[in-house]
């Protein structure tokens, strides 16, 4: 279940907000420039299903985010407990960084946590099955996928590289709960 926790920055054990309500998630957010819906395929996904299948099962949502955003180049990826590099995958995007374009994730299925640093405060959004978040460019936040990662995702970028991450320096990230 999709959930949103608020802390004041400087008191990371204080949890201000939690909520599990994705209409409300969706208000919060919405109001802090933060994207976050929810898609619903067109027919059903298993495991077995393609990456072009998964693609063409939520295209008409895609397409319209394309349009109305700019997107250039839509892609899955996926990273499970038995990859050999998950803690590394991990690590890299643990620490407090920046965008030059908005980071949009969709989750087929699994789960992961944006925790997003806005003005004073820390939102962390844990994303699952059907929720989609956009992160506006250059609004600071990490990643954590877990220690056991287990997840699908589709991507949406406004160029063919991809997100590249530009790192604050900032050790926030390690005051607040990971998702394990």
């Amino acid at each position: 279940m999709s959930q949103l926790s608020k802390y004041q920055q400087d008191t990371p054990e204080v949890c201000l907000l939690q909520t599990n309500n994705a209409d409300e998630i969706t208000a919060i957010l919405n109001k802090e420039g933060v994207n976050f819906y929810r898609w619903h395929a067109s027919f059903p996904i298993e495991a077995s299903t393609s990456n072009e299948q998964i693609l063409e099962a939520y295209s008409k949502d895609i397409q319209t985010l394309k349009d109305a955003g700019g997107y250039q180049t839509v892609d899955v990826v996926s990273m499970h407990a038995a990859h050999p590099d998950k803690a590394a995958f991990r690590e890299k995007f643990l620490s407090e960084h920046i965008h030059t374009e908005d980071e949009i994730r969709f989750f087929v299925s699994g789960k992961g946590l944006f925790c997003l640093h806005i003005g004073e405060y820390i939102y962390q959004v844990l994303c699952e099955k059907e929720d989609l978040i956009s992160v506006p460019a250059n609004m600071p936040h990490w990643f954590d996928m877990g220690s056991e990662p287990a997840f699908t995702a589709i991507r949406l970028f406004n160029n063919q590289e991809g997100w590249v991450a530009h790192f604050t320096g900032s050790p926030i990230a390690d005051q607040f709960p990971l998702l394990d």
